[in-house]
Protein backbone atom coordinates (compact mmCIF):
# COMPACT_ATOMS: atom_id res chain seq x y z
CA UNK A 1 0.00 0.00 0.00
CA UNK A 2 2.97 2.30 0.64
CA UNK A 3 4.10 2.46 -3.26
CA UNK A 4 0.61 3.30 -4.21
CA UNK A 5 -1.06 5.40 -1.58
CA UNK A 6 1.26 8.14 -3.18
CA UNK A 7 -0.52 8.20 -6.14
CA UNK A 8 -4.27 10.17 -5.90
CA UNK A 9 -1.94 13.29 -4.72
CA UNK A 10 -0.23 13.98 -7.71
CA UNK A 11 -2.27 16.31 -8.89
CA UNK A 12 -2.03 18.21 -5.83
CA UNK A 13 1.41 18.26 -6.15
CA UNK A 14 2.45 18.89 -9.38
CA UNK A 15 0.35 22.22 -8.41
CA UNK A 16 2.34 22.85 -4.73
CA UNK A 17 5.97 22.19 -6.49
CA UNK A 18 4.98 23.65 -10.07
CA UNK A 19 6.74 20.54 -11.70
CA UNK A 20 5.40 18.09 -14.52
CA UNK A 21 3.18 15.09 -14.31
CA UNK A 22 6.66 12.89 -14.80
CA UNK A 23 8.56 14.77 -12.18
CA UNK A 24 5.62 14.34 -9.98
CA UNK A 25 5.72 10.53 -10.82
CA UNK A 26 8.91 10.31 -9.56
CA UNK A 27 8.69 9.42 -6.12
CA UNK A 28 6.46 6.52 -6.81
CA UNK A 29 9.33 5.12 -9.10
CA UNK A 30 12.11 5.84 -6.71
CA UNK A 31 9.80 3.94 -3.60
CA UNK A 32 9.44 0.79 -6.36
CA UNK A 33 13.79 0.99 -7.15
CA UNK A 34 14.29 1.10 -3.21
CA UNK A 35 12.43 -2.34 -3.37
CA UNK A 36 14.93 -3.23 -5.62
CA UNK A 37 17.95 -2.33 -3.63
CA UNK A 38 16.86 -2.99 -0.20
CA UNK A 39 16.85 -6.80 0.14
CA UNK A 40 20.64 -6.50 -1.16
CA UNK A 41 21.32 -5.81 2.20
CA UNK A 42 18.63 -6.77 4.65
CA UNK A 43 17.81 -10.18 3.08
CA UNK A 44 21.26 -11.85 3.91
CA UNK A 45 21.48 -9.99 6.90
CA UNK A 46 18.19 -11.81 7.97
CA UNK A 47 19.74 -15.45 7.20
CA UNK A 48 22.54 -14.01 9.39
CA UNK A 49 22.20 -16.12 12.67
CA UNK A 50 22.97 -12.86 14.74
CA UNK A 51 20.24 -10.83 13.31
CA UNK A 52 17.39 -13.28 11.92
CA UNK A 53 14.31 -12.14 10.50
CA UNK A 54 12.36 -10.16 13.18
CA UNK A 55 14.92 -7.87 14.06
CA UNK A 56 15.31 -7.11 10.99
CA UNK A 57 11.44 -6.51 10.30
CA UNK A 58 11.70 -4.35 13.31
CA UNK A 59 14.25 -2.06 12.64
CA UNK A 60 13.51 -1.65 9.24
CA UNK A 61 9.74 -1.00 9.53
CA UNK A 62 10.65 1.48 12.61
CA UNK A 63 12.96 3.67 10.04
CA UNK A 64 9.83 3.28 7.38
CA UNK A 65 7.72 4.89 10.28
CA UNK A 66 10.16 7.96 10.69
CA UNK A 67 10.30 8.53 7.72
CA UNK A 68 7.28 8.97 7.38
CA UNK A 69 7.00 12.33 9.36
CA UNK A 70 9.89 14.17 7.21
CA UNK A 71 7.61 12.94 3.80
CA UNK A 72 4.77 14.79 5.24
CA UNK A 73 6.56 17.99 5.87
CA UNK A 74 8.64 18.00 2.85
CA UNK A 75 8.40 21.43 1.21
CA UNK A 76 10.30 20.43 -2.36
CA UNK A 77 10.26 17.75 -4.41
CA UNK A 78 13.69 16.54 -4.70
CA UNK A 79 13.35 15.72 -0.66
CA UNK A 80 10.17 13.83 -1.55
CA UNK A 81 11.86 11.75 -3.82
CA UNK A 82 14.70 11.05 -1.63
CA UNK A 83 12.97 10.11 1.21
CA UNK A 84 10.22 8.22 -0.84
CA UNK A 85 13.52 6.33 -1.88
CA UNK A 86 14.68 5.70 1.48
CA UNK A 87 10.68 5.01 2.67
CA UNK A 88 11.35 2.64 -0.68
CA UNK A 89 14.49 0.59 1.12
CA UNK A 90 13.31 0.05 4.43
CA UNK A 91 9.52 -1.17 3.17
CA UNK A 92 11.29 -3.89 1.07
CA UNK A 93 11.99 -6.31 3.73
CA UNK A 94 8.34 -7.57 4.25
CA UNK A 95 8.14 -8.31 0.89
CA UNK A 96 11.75 -9.77 0.19
CA UNK A 97 11.61 -12.03 3.10
CA UNK A 98 8.07 -12.48 3.99
CA UNK A 99 8.14 -15.48 2.17
CA UNK A 100 11.02 -16.80 3.71
CA UNK A 101 9.41 -16.63 6.77
CA UNK A 102 6.13 -18.47 5.53
CA UNK A 103 8.67 -21.29 4.82
CA UNK A 104 10.46 -21.03 8.19
CA UNK A 105 6.98 -22.52 9.65
CA UNK A 106 5.40 -25.07 7.18
CA UNK A 107 6.58 -28.25 5.90
CA UNK A 108 7.22 -28.49 2.29
CA UNK A 109 4.14 -30.36 1.35
CA UNK A 110 2.23 -26.93 2.52
CA UNK A 111 4.79 -24.01 1.31
CA UNK A 112 2.96 -23.29 -2.03
CA UNK A 113 -0.19 -22.71 -0.53
CA UNK A 114 1.03 -20.99 2.11
CA UNK A 115 2.72 -18.56 -0.07
CA UNK A 116 -0.03 -18.09 -2.25
CA UNK A 117 -1.78 -16.85 1.66
CA UNK A 118 0.80 -14.41 1.95
CA UNK A 119 1.40 -13.68 -1.53
CA UNK A 120 -2.51 -12.37 -1.03
CA UNK A 121 -1.77 -9.53 0.94
CA UNK A 122 1.30 -8.68 -0.79
CA UNK A 123 -0.38 -8.17 -3.92
CA UNK A 124 -3.50 -6.37 -2.93
CA UNK A 125 -2.05 -4.11 -0.83
CA UNK A 126 -1.25 -1.54 -4.00
CA UNK A 127 -4.73 -1.77 -5.12
CA UNK A 128 -6.07 -0.68 -1.98
CA UNK A 129 -3.82 2.40 -1.36
CA UNK A 130 -4.87 4.26 -4.11
CA UNK A 131 -8.94 4.19 -2.49
CA UNK A 132 -7.55 4.95 0.75
CA UNK A 133 -4.62 7.75 -0.60
CA UNK A 134 -7.92 9.20 -2.78
CA UNK A 135 -10.17 9.63 1.03
CA UNK A 136 -7.36 11.02 2.68
CA UNK A 137 -6.24 14.12 -0.60
CA UNK A 138 -10.18 14.76 -0.94
CA UNK A 139 -10.98 15.33 2.93
CA UNK A 140 -7.33 16.85 3.35
CA UNK A 141 -4.44 17.23 1.19
CA UNK A 142 -1.97 14.86 -0.40
CA UNK A 143 0.69 14.95 3.15
CA UNK A 144 -1.83 13.20 4.59
CA UNK A 145 -1.23 10.08 3.14
CA UNK A 146 2.11 10.13 5.13
CA UNK A 147 0.32 10.58 8.00
CA UNK A 148 -1.98 8.08 7.57
CA UNK A 149 1.17 5.94 6.36
CA UNK A 150 3.12 6.32 9.54
CA UNK A 151 0.04 5.69 12.22
CA UNK A 152 -1.03 2.74 10.18
CA UNK A 153 2.57 1.30 10.01
CA UNK A 154 3.30 2.52 13.57
CA UNK A 155 0.75 0.19 15.22
CA UNK A 156 2.24 -2.77 13.00
CA UNK A 157 5.45 -1.85 14.23
CA UNK A 158 4.10 -1.94 18.22
CA UNK A 159 2.10 -5.34 17.43
CA UNK A 160 5.24 -6.62 15.57
CA UNK A 161 7.02 -5.84 18.48
CA UNK A 162 5.14 -7.64 21.31
CA UNK A 163 3.81 -10.97 19.07
CA UNK A 164 5.78 -11.42 16.62
CA UNK A 165 8.13 -14.55 17.04
CA UNK A 166 11.63 -15.49 15.56
CA UNK A 167 11.07 -18.15 12.88
CA UNK A 168 14.45 -18.39 11.06
CA UNK A 169 16.15 -21.44 13.01
CA UNK A 170 19.60 -20.96 12.69
CA UNK A 171 18.86 -17.55 15.00
CA UNK A 172 16.83 -19.98 17.14
CA UNK A 173 19.85 -21.90 17.65
CA UNK A 174 22.10 -19.29 18.07
CA UNK A 175 20.16 -17.67 20.68
CA UNK A 176 19.60 -21.21 22.58
CA UNK A 177 23.53 -21.51 22.52
CA UNK A 178 24.51 -18.24 23.93
CA UNK A 179 21.76 -18.53 26.80
CA UNK A 180 23.63 -21.88 27.68
CA UNK A 181 26.99 -20.49 27.56
CA UNK A 182 25.68 -17.89 30.35
CA UNK A 183 24.17 -20.63 32.26
CA UNK A 184 26.72 -23.37 32.18
CA UNK A 185 29.80 -21.70 31.31
CA UNK A 186 30.90 -23.81 29.00
CA UNK A 187 32.11 -21.39 25.74
CA UNK A 188 32.26 -24.80 23.45
CA UNK A 189 28.61 -24.40 23.37
CA UNK A 190 28.62 -22.94 20.07
CA UNK A 191 25.50 -23.18 17.22
CA UNK A 192 25.61 -23.78 13.40
CA UNK A 193 24.87 -20.28 12.22
CA UNK A 194 28.01 -19.00 14.73
CA UNK A 195 30.47 -21.47 12.95
CA UNK A 196 29.52 -19.94 9.40
CA UNK A 197 30.04 -16.72 10.63
CA UNK A 198 33.38 -17.37 11.44
CA UNK A 199 34.44 -19.11 8.62
CA UNK A 200 33.05 -16.48 6.23
CA UNK A 201 34.97 -14.06 4.60
CA UNK A 202 34.02 -10.31 3.54
CA UNK A 203 35.35 -11.25 -0.10
CA UNK A 204 32.64 -14.82 0.37
CA UNK A 205 29.89 -12.64 1.93
CA UNK A 206 30.10 -10.06 -1.04
CA UNK A 207 29.68 -12.75 -3.62
CA UNK A 208 26.84 -14.44 -1.84
CA UNK A 209 24.91 -10.61 -1.77
CA UNK A 210 26.18 -8.83 -4.57
CA UNK A 211 27.45 -10.91 -7.33
CA UNK A 212 25.92 -14.06 -7.22
CA UNK A 213 22.13 -12.74 -7.84
CA UNK A 214 23.35 -11.16 -11.08
CA UNK A 215 25.72 -14.12 -12.16
CA UNK A 216 22.90 -16.51 -11.80
CA UNK A 217 20.45 -14.11 -13.79
CA UNK A 218 22.91 -13.40 -16.29
CA UNK A 219 24.36 -16.89 -17.21
CA UNK A 220 21.21 -19.02 -16.37
CA UNK A 221 18.72 -18.68 -19.52
CA UNK A 222 15.55 -20.23 -17.93
CA UNK A 223 15.38 -17.47 -14.97
CA UNK A 224 16.25 -14.99 -17.32
CA UNK A 225 13.59 -16.00 -19.31
CA UNK A 226 11.80 -16.25 -15.70
CA UNK A 227 12.51 -12.30 -14.30
CA UNK A 228 11.81 -11.30 -18.45
CA UNK A 229 7.90 -12.74 -17.64
CA UNK A 230 7.55 -11.24 -14.28
CA UNK A 231 9.14 -8.21 -14.63
CA UNK A 232 6.35 -7.18 -17.32
CA UNK A 233 3.53 -8.92 -14.98
CA UNK A 234 4.80 -6.56 -12.41
CA UNK A 235 5.44 -3.83 -14.21
CA UNK A 236 1.74 -3.49 -16.37
CA UNK A 237 0.51 -3.68 -13.06
CA UNK A 238 2.39 -0.70 -11.79
CA UNK A 239 1.32 0.95 -14.96
CA UNK A 240 -2.39 0.81 -14.22
CA UNK A 241 -2.10 3.46 -11.60
CA UNK A 242 -1.08 5.46 -14.57
CA UNK A 243 -4.00 3.89 -16.94
CA UNK A 244 -6.97 4.06 -14.85
CA UNK A 245 -6.77 7.72 -14.15
CA UNK A 246 -6.75 8.75 -17.81
CA UNK A 247 -9.60 6.59 -18.38
CA UNK A 248 -11.80 6.90 -15.69
CA UNK A 249 -11.15 10.19 -14.40
CA UNK A 250 -10.13 12.50 -17.47
CA UNK A 251 -12.53 10.53 -20.05
CA UNK A 252 -15.42 9.61 -17.91
CA UNK A 253 -15.24 12.19 -14.60
CA UNK A 254 -14.92 9.81 -11.88
CA UNK A 255 -14.41 11.61 -8.65
CA UNK A 256 -10.55 11.02 -7.08
CA UNK A 257 -12.54 8.36 -4.44
CA UNK A 258 -14.49 6.99 -6.94
CA UNK A 259 -11.31 6.49 -9.38
CA UNK A 260 -9.81 4.64 -6.02
CA UNK A 261 -12.84 2.43 -5.80
CA UNK A 262 -12.24 1.20 -9.27
CA UNK A 263 -8.68 -0.90 -8.56
CA UNK A 264 -11.05 -3.36 -6.24
CA UNK A 265 -11.57 -5.23 -9.38
CA UNK A 266 -7.79 -5.81 -9.33
CA UNK A 267 -8.19 -7.16 -5.94
CA UNK A 268 -11.36 -9.23 -6.51
CA UNK A 269 -9.46 -11.23 -9.97
CA UNK A 270 -6.71 -11.68 -7.64
CA UNK A 271 -9.07 -13.36 -4.56
CA UNK A 272 -10.72 -15.49 -7.42
CA UNK A 273 -7.71 -16.37 -8.87
CA UNK A 274 -6.54 -17.87 -5.15
CA UNK A 275 -9.80 -19.26 -4.90
CA UNK A 276 -8.65 -21.35 -7.84
CA UNK A 277 -5.36 -22.26 -7.17
CA UNK A 278 -5.17 -23.06 -3.78
CA UNK A 279 -8.00 -26.03 -3.90
CA UNK A 280 -5.57 -27.27 -7.13
CA UNK A 281 -2.21 -26.99 -5.51
CA UNK A 282 -3.37 -28.72 -2.85
CA UNK A 283 -4.51 -31.51 -5.16
CA UNK A 284 -1.53 -31.86 -7.67
CA UNK A 285 1.80 -30.69 -4.74
CA UNK A 286 0.41 -31.37 -1.48
CA UNK A 287 -1.64 -34.46 -1.11
CA UNK A 288 0.62 -36.16 -3.53
CA UNK A 289 3.89 -34.81 -1.94
CA UNK A 290 2.38 -36.38 1.47
CA UNK A 291 1.53 -39.46 0.11
CA UNK A 292 5.82 -39.96 -0.36
CA UNK A 293 4.75 -39.67 -4.74
CA UNK A 294 7.35 -38.10 -6.84
CA UNK A 295 6.47 -35.14 -8.07
CA UNK A 296 8.73 -32.84 -10.76
CA UNK A 297 8.37 -28.88 -10.72
CA UNK A 298 7.02 -28.91 -13.71
CA UNK A 299 3.62 -29.81 -11.78
CA UNK A 300 2.75 -26.23 -11.89
CA UNK A 301 3.18 -25.38 -15.57
CA UNK A 302 -0.39 -25.86 -16.47
CA UNK A 303 -1.47 -23.24 -13.86
CA UNK A 304 1.12 -20.89 -14.98
CA UNK A 305 0.08 -21.61 -18.99
CA UNK A 306 -3.53 -20.28 -17.55
CA UNK A 307 -2.39 -17.36 -15.77
CA UNK A 308 -0.53 -16.23 -18.84
CA UNK A 309 -3.51 -16.49 -21.22
CA UNK A 310 -5.88 -14.59 -18.89
CA UNK A 311 -3.24 -11.53 -18.98
CA UNK A 312 -3.27 -10.47 -22.61
CA UNK A 313 -7.28 -11.66 -22.68
CA UNK A 314 -7.24 -9.23 -20.14
CA UNK A 315 -5.57 -6.66 -21.64
CA UNK A 316 -7.29 -6.71 -24.75
CA UNK A 317 -10.70 -6.36 -22.63
CA UNK A 318 -9.30 -3.15 -20.60
CA UNK A 319 -8.69 -1.32 -23.63
CA UNK A 320 -11.22 -2.13 -26.08
CA UNK A 321 -13.84 -1.88 -23.50
CA UNK A 322 -12.69 1.56 -22.28
CA UNK A 323 -14.97 4.33 -24.65
CA UNK A 324 -17.04 7.58 -23.52
CA UNK A 325 -20.05 5.16 -24.31
CA UNK A 326 -19.53 1.91 -22.97
CA UNK A 327 -20.23 0.54 -19.58
CA UNK A 328 -17.27 1.43 -17.25
CA UNK A 329 -17.61 -2.36 -15.96
CA UNK A 330 -15.92 -3.41 -18.85
CA UNK A 331 -12.26 -1.92 -18.02
CA UNK A 332 -12.73 -3.20 -14.92
CA UNK A 333 -13.38 -6.67 -15.77
CA UNK A 334 -10.27 -6.86 -17.60
CA UNK A 335 -7.98 -5.49 -15.21
CA UNK A 336 -9.63 -8.15 -12.65
CA UNK A 337 -8.89 -11.14 -15.66
CA UNK A 338 -5.39 -9.46 -16.20
CA UNK A 339 -4.53 -9.31 -12.06
CA UNK A 340 -6.05 -13.07 -11.54
CA UNK A 341 -3.34 -14.16 -14.46
CA UNK A 342 -0.44 -12.44 -12.87
CA UNK A 343 -1.26 -14.12 -9.64
CA UNK A 344 -1.16 -17.48 -11.36
CA UNK A 345 1.97 -16.58 -13.30
CA UNK A 346 4.13 -15.45 -9.97
CA UNK A 347 3.08 -18.73 -7.86
CA UNK A 348 3.87 -20.95 -10.09
CA UNK A 349 6.86 -20.03 -11.23
CA UNK A 350 8.00 -18.80 -7.80
CA UNK A 351 7.25 -22.32 -6.88
CA UNK A 352 8.70 -23.28 -9.56
CA UNK A 353 12.11 -21.89 -9.34
CA UNK A 354 12.06 -23.21 -5.85
CA UNK A 355 11.60 -26.27 -6.97
CA UNK A 356 14.28 -26.24 -9.83
CA UNK A 357 17.77 -24.57 -8.46
CA UNK A 358 20.20 -23.87 -6.12
CA UNK A 359 20.60 -20.55 -4.30
CA UNK A 360 17.06 -19.72 -4.52
CA UNK A 361 17.63 -16.91 -2.48
CA UNK A 362 19.96 -15.13 -4.95
CA UNK A 363 17.74 -16.09 -7.29
CA UNK A 364 15.09 -14.48 -5.50
CA UNK A 365 17.16 -11.65 -5.13
CA UNK A 366 18.01 -11.38 -8.67
CA UNK A 367 14.05 -11.51 -9.62
CA UNK A 368 12.71 -8.63 -7.55
CA UNK A 369 15.65 -6.41 -8.15
CA UNK A 370 15.01 -6.34 -12.13
CA UNK A 371 11.54 -6.51 -11.78
CA UNK A 372 11.81 -3.11 -9.01
CA UNK A 373 13.70 -1.50 -11.63
CA UNK A 374 11.33 -2.02 -14.10
CA UNK A 375 8.18 -1.69 -12.53
CA UNK A 376 9.53 1.76 -11.29
CA UNK A 377 10.03 3.12 -14.53
CA UNK A 378 6.91 1.75 -16.80
CA UNK A 379 5.17 4.74 -14.62
CA UNK A 380 7.30 7.04 -15.92
CA UNK A 381 6.42 6.89 -19.86
CA UNK A 382 2.79 5.17 -19.23
CA UNK A 383 0.82 8.39 -19.77
CA UNK A 384 2.92 9.10 -23.21
CA UNK A 385 2.25 5.51 -24.19
CA UNK A 386 -1.32 5.69 -23.99
CA UNK A 387 -1.65 9.26 -25.24
CA UNK A 388 0.71 8.44 -27.88
CA UNK A 389 -1.41 5.62 -29.37
CA UNK A 390 -5.05 6.81 -28.32
CA UNK A 391 -7.44 7.54 -31.14
CA UNK A 392 -10.36 9.60 -30.26
CA UNK A 393 -12.64 6.97 -29.86
CA UNK A 394 -10.23 4.29 -28.37
CA UNK A 395 -7.99 6.28 -25.96
CA UNK A 396 -6.23 3.39 -24.18
CA UNK A 397 -7.16 0.76 -26.88
CA UNK A 398 -3.89 0.59 -28.21
CA UNK A 399 -0.99 1.13 -25.67
CA UNK A 400 -3.31 -1.70 -23.59
CA UNK A 401 -2.72 -3.78 -27.01
CA UNK A 402 0.73 -3.33 -27.48
CA UNK A 403 1.34 -4.78 -23.73
CA UNK A 404 -1.18 -7.57 -24.73
CA UNK A 405 0.33 -8.60 -27.72
CA UNK A 406 3.71 -8.92 -25.72
CA UNK A 407 2.02 -10.38 -23.32
CA UNK A 408 0.89 -13.25 -25.76
CA UNK A 409 3.86 -13.87 -26.68
CA UNK A 410 5.22 -14.51 -23.30
CA UNK A 411 2.81 -17.59 -23.32
CA UNK A 412 5.73 -19.37 -24.60
CA UNK A 413 7.81 -18.99 -21.82
CA UNK A 414 5.20 -21.58 -19.37
CA UNK A 415 4.91 -23.60 -22.42
CA UNK A 416 8.33 -24.20 -22.72
CA UNK A 417 9.21 -25.25 -19.35
CA UNK A 418 6.24 -27.16 -19.62
CA UNK A 419 7.03 -29.16 -22.78
CA UNK A 420 10.94 -29.51 -22.17
CA UNK A 421 11.45 -28.25 -18.16
CA UNK A 422 13.66 -31.21 -17.28
CA UNK A 423 15.65 -30.80 -20.69
CA UNK A 424 16.20 -27.35 -19.32
CA UNK A 425 17.07 -28.44 -15.85
CA UNK A 426 19.66 -30.63 -16.81
CA UNK A 427 21.45 -28.13 -19.11
CA UNK A 428 21.76 -25.60 -16.18
CA UNK A 429 24.88 -26.05 -13.46
CA UNK A 430 22.80 -24.47 -10.86
CA UNK A 431 19.92 -26.76 -11.23
CA UNK A 432 18.76 -29.43 -8.36
CA UNK A 433 19.10 -33.16 -9.65
CA UNK A 434 15.85 -35.36 -9.67
CA UNK A 435 16.11 -38.75 -9.07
Amino acid sequence: MGSAVYTPGIEEIMQEFNISVTVATLPLTLFVLGYAVGPLVFSPLSENAVFGRTSIYILTLAMFVILQIPTALVHNIAGLCVLRFLAGVFASPCLATGGATVADVLTPPYIPVGLASWALGAVCGPSFGPFFGAILVTKASWRWTFWFMCILAGFSLFFLSWSFPETYGKTLLYRKAKRLRGITGNQRLISEGEIENRSMTIHEIAIDTLWRPIEIFIMEPVILMINIYIALVYSIFYLFFEVYPIFFQEIRGFTLIELGLTYFGTIIGIWIAAAIYIPIVRQVFTKRLLRGEGIQPEVFMPLAIAGSICMPIGLFIFGWSATRHTHWIGPIIGGAIFAAGGFMIFQTLFCFIAGSFQYVGSIFAGNNLFRSITAGCFPLFGRPLYNNLATKEFPVAWGASLLAFIALGMIAIPVLFYLNGPKLRARSKYALHWG
